[in-house]
């Protein structure tokens, strides 16, 4: 509970400094490795051989500098983060600073549970289908399985949602996924998949995304357990399908590789290739330097981790509730009654 009151302090700071047009960091993702031990289809980063990983004493610099620039909430990625050895001490210190969150593909999370999950806020675990339909497009036999036992195993520990790419492949278990999610008892996030350069192109055709996105929405407004907005599912109708434009805030986000170079403008369009330390900058210059401007209209991507944060307005009770107050409770419920 330490960690709520500069988290909350940092956003209220920063929603201050935008009345005078000044631009700020609110989320950071990081990339602790490419390494992973599943093979999915619709990634380029298992692909790509690490060089030297930064150490625990690096990730501290790398975090100092994050919550220099006011960046309240931190998200550890891979590859698979679970495969690091010393995730626990990494954890353990951005937990001090922000609200820490994790995604994993779940092999490795009833292992590693309890030296994790007093350092983790919130965790997604990566299903893209139901079985075999997982196993196929994660490339290794057995991966749903393993996640199902850790999310059952994290249940109650952590709060947990499941995080799905919707694909050319599995576009038609949009459905099944929020009931299979609902029977568990968590929520469920999508993504829609986005084809890099280096990997297997699976971003569905338009007419199934389509159908995938209305049997989603449908399903947010029947009360489904769905993390995305109703916001997300619409102005992802309207921008690819009738030509109207959301405004995407690519500052909002910022995203480290595991080399700790920052990665810019943003995750999708220079496929996570960073340049400089981002201790060795002055994040804020930085930000209030470069020329967001022609990134504005992008929409080229429907990561949530852009997406949901350009869409938020506090001008939307609903927002507010799903985003703030209902995270808020989640949380506290979580660490009063884990086992």
């Amino acid at each position: 509970m330490a960690m709520i009151k500069p988290v909350l302090w940092r956003t209220i700071e920063r929603k201050l400094k935008g009345f005078n047009g000044s631009k700020a960091p609110l989320i950071a993702g990081h990339k602790l490795l490419y390494k992973c031990n599943l093979e999915c289809k619709m990634c380029p980063f298992w692909r790509r051989k690490d060089e030297e990983l930064l150490s625990v004493e690096d990730e501290v610099r790398m975090m100092e500098a994050l919550k220099k620039g006011g960046v309240s909430f931190l998200g550890f990625e891979g590859g698979e983060p679970l495969l690091r050895n010393d995730i626990q001490d990494i954890l353990a210190e951005s937990h001090k600073r922000f609200h820490t969150s994790i995604v994993t593909n779940g092999w490795l999370l009833k292992t590693k549970l309890k030296s994790i999950e007093n350092y983790v806020d919130y965790m997604f675990v990566s299903i893209d289908g139901i079985g075999e339909l997982h196993d196929k497009m994660r490339g290794i036999s057995g991966s749903f399985n393993k996640a199902m036992e850790g999310i059952r195993a994290a249940k109650g520990h952590i709060s947990i949602a499941l995080s799905s790419t919707i694909t050319e492949e599995n576009y038609f278990q949009a459905k099944d996924l929020v009931l299979m999610a609902n029977k568990l008892g968590v929520p469920i996030n999508f993504q829609i998949a986005y084809n890099y350069s280096t990997a297997e192109k699976e971003s569905p055709e338009m007419g199934k995304l389509k159908q995938a996105i209305e049997v989603l929405l449908g399903m947010k407004e029947k009360g489904y357990w769905i993390v995305n907005s109703k916001e997300y599912f619409q102005a992802v109708t309207n921008s690819w399908f009738n030509g109207i434009e959301w405004k995407c805030k690519p500052w909002l986000t910022m995203n480290i590789d595991p080399l700790g170079n920052l990665v810019m403008p943003c995750y999708v369009l220079n496929e996570y290739k960073g340049k400089s330390k981002v201790w060795d900058i002055d994040i804020v210059k930085v930000w209030n330097n470069y020329s967001w401007a022609e990134f504005e209209s992008c929409n080229k991507c429907a990561l949530s981790c852009y997406l949901e944060p350009s869409l938020f307005t506090w001008k939307n009770p609903t927002m507010i509730k799903e985003r703030i107050i209902d995270g808020l409770i989640d949380y506290i419920h979580s660490k009063t009654t884990a086992v």
